[in-house]
C-alpha cells in the first residue's frame, strides 16, 4: 500500500473494507516505529555532537586566555 492510498483510507475509513484498514494501520504503525527510531538515533547523534563541541569550544578558551 502506497502513501496516497494509506491517506485515502483515513480519509473514508467507515466504507473501506477491514482489509485496508489492517494494511493501513500496520503500515502506519511500522512508518511511526521507523521515525521514532531515527528520532532517538538522531537525539543520540545530536548529544555527541553537543558534547564535543563543549569540550574543545572550552579547552580553546582555555588557550587563549
Amino acid at each position: 500500500m502506497d502513501k496516497d492510498k494509506v491517506i485515502e483510507v483515513a480519509k473514508d475509513a467507515k466504507n473501506k473494507s477491514n482489509k485496508d484498514l489492517t494494511e493501513a494501520r500496520d503500515l502506519l504503525l511500522l512508518e511511526f516505529e521507523n521515525t521514532k527510531k531515527l528520532i532517538i538515533d538522531l537525539t543520540h547523534h545530536m548529544d555527541a555532537v553537543e558534547e564535543y563541541y563543549t569540550f574543545i569550544n572550552k579547552e580553546l578558551g582555555n588557550r587563549v586566555k
